[in-house]
């Protein structure tokens, strides 16, 4: 009986340990995700409004928009590394102000192309720290325009050929990761004003938006 005993603990330590050296030999073997090249797809939202708007009274309020693109992280080393990506994304705000000595209540969607190539640092790897900049290409701006005494002369006047359709700005946030999902969250803003030159009749603003998104990134296990 002492024997039996004595054989079956001898075999339970054996598995065990074998056990224990085949995990070993799986995490030693493992390729650590912050080492990869991956790829991915995401899409969210923008809560989007302006600052440092100059206008005659004019104020804004936020509003939401589209946010989707595709996405790649290129380690450097363990701890960093590069993210760029490409967005199509949709930003804007609610206004209201004078123009021409009337007031006005404007509701603007202006999409973007937006291009952020974030350093990321990547302490473990379930989370990556994001910064960097961020380059916006205005690719379409619609202008819901309303007024009392609504004329084709004072909508024209929102029609401006003085804008900026390249600007710099910069971007930061944090990305969670669950295997094959991302959620990302950011927080970014125009360094430079939507005009050229000042002329515009229009608000003359700088974007700010908050972004959040999930995606999806694909790899083998």
């Amino acid at each position: 009986m002492k024997n039996s005993i004595l054989i079956l603990v001898f075999c339970l330590f054996g598995i065990t340990a074998g056990l224990a050296q085949s995990e070993e030999a799986y995490q030693a073997n493992r390729t650590d995700f912050r080492k990869r090249i991956l790829f991915g797809l995401k899409g969210g939202l923008n809560y989007a409004n302006v600052y440092d708007s100059e206008g005659d009274a004019f104020e804004a309020d936020p509003k939401l928009g589209l946010a989707a693109g595709v996405f790649v992280a290129i380690p450097i080393g363990k701890l960093l590394g590069l993210q760029p990506e490409i967005l199509y994304s949709q930003k804007g705000f609610k206004g209201q102000g004078r123009l021409l000595g009337s007031s006005y209540q404007l509701t603007r969607t202006s999409t973007y192309l937006d291009v952020p190539l974030f350093f990321a640092f990547k302490p473990s790897e379930f989370l990556s720290i994001l910064g960097g900049p961020v380059f916006s290409y205005l690719i379409k701006q619609n202008d819901a325009f309303g007024n009392t005494t609504t004329t084709i002369e004072q909508e024209t006047v929102f029609a401006n050929e003085d804008l900026r359709k390249n600007t710099l700005g910069f971007s930061g946030g944090v990305d969670f990761t669950m295997k094959h999902l991302v959620f990302g969250a950011r927080v970014s803003w125009d360094l430079q004003k939507n005009n050229m030159d000042g002329t515009s009749s229009t608000p003359q603003y700088k974007n700010v938006w908050y972004q959040a998104t999930i995606g999806y990134r694909f790899y083998q296990d």
